[in-house]
């Protein structure tokens, strides 16, 4: 069941959103070498409660932490702990949060110190399949039309685009209906509406789109060894343009 949202319900979520943008701005910060993903994670979850927040990844279906951090070749879904942080590697860093019952959900993939410009390509891309499948998140557009644009941006330089994971709806909890996929045809799948919130997230790597679970049960990496990011964002959908609730209007780029 899709759950479309009131303007009281997307305010919210615009609040929760807020401190998801807030708490990403201030890991970035930390991200140096030498740091450990385990110490990224603690100082989330303490940012996040003294906030108000709630790390909605934590015991979500046994997960053990609050964030998710995957380096280099990891897509998603890492687990934070021992990892330290070595200058040239990449780190994806995947925050949810509850506040006051309302749900976001977003992702950005960081340098490590100074980082190579085949990495640095490779993050900026999936940033910009992020805005791509953006503009196409209109009220009558359909689902397909997100997904199309995404894989155009990826495959165009070449980049695989993960199937197994998609984007999803986000709100009420942390993922409802409908599936956002990051590939697909064009017109086709749900027709978006106003008051709809959906969490688009790009994840493409820099060789094959394959990838494998590790033992853990969580983490998922490229079977070939080769370099993934991961950029997301909370979004709502307006009359217009829609809105981007994980990013503050001042701070946006594009």
């Amino acid at each position: 069941m899709i759950w479309v949202k009131d303007s009281h319900e997307i305010d919210a979520m615009r609040q929760s959103g807020r401190l998801t943008d807030a708490l990403l701005t201030y890991l970035e910060k930390q991200i140096v070498p030498g740091i450990s993903t385990l110490e990224l994670d603690e100082m989330a979850e303490r940012y996040i409660n003294k906030n108000g927040g709630r790390a909605a990844f934590k015991n979500y279906r046994g997960f053990p932490k609050s964030i998710c951090t995957s380096v280099n070749s990891v897509v998603v879904h890492g687990i934070p702990g021992n990892r330290v942080l070595y200058e040239g590697d990449i780190i994806s860093i995947d925050v949810g949060i509850c506040l006051d019952g309302y749900y976001s959900d977003a992702a950005r993939t960081f340098p490590v110190g100074k980082i190579s410009a085949q990495a640095q390509k490779l993050i900026d891309t999936a940033e910009a399949c992020f805005f791509a499948g953006l503009s196409k998140a209109l009220d009558g557009n359909r689902i397909g039309d997100i997904s199309a644009a995404v894989q155009s941006v990826a495959e165009a330089e070449n980049y695989g685009i993960v199937r197994e994971l998609v984007g999803h709806g986000v709100g009420r909890a942390l993922h409802e209906d409908p599936d956002v996929p990051n590939f697909g045809t064009a017109g086709r799948g749900v027709r978006l509406r106003k008051g709809m919130t959906l969490a688009i997230e790009p994840m493409i790597c820099a060789g094959s789109h394959r990838v494998e679970v590790m033992d853990d049960g969580w983490t998922i990496q490229t079977c070939d060894g080769s370099l993934a990011a991961h950029y997301e964002n909370t979004v709502a959908i307006t009359d217009n343009e829609a809105e981007i609730l994980t990013i503050s209007p001042r701070k946006r780029k594009r």
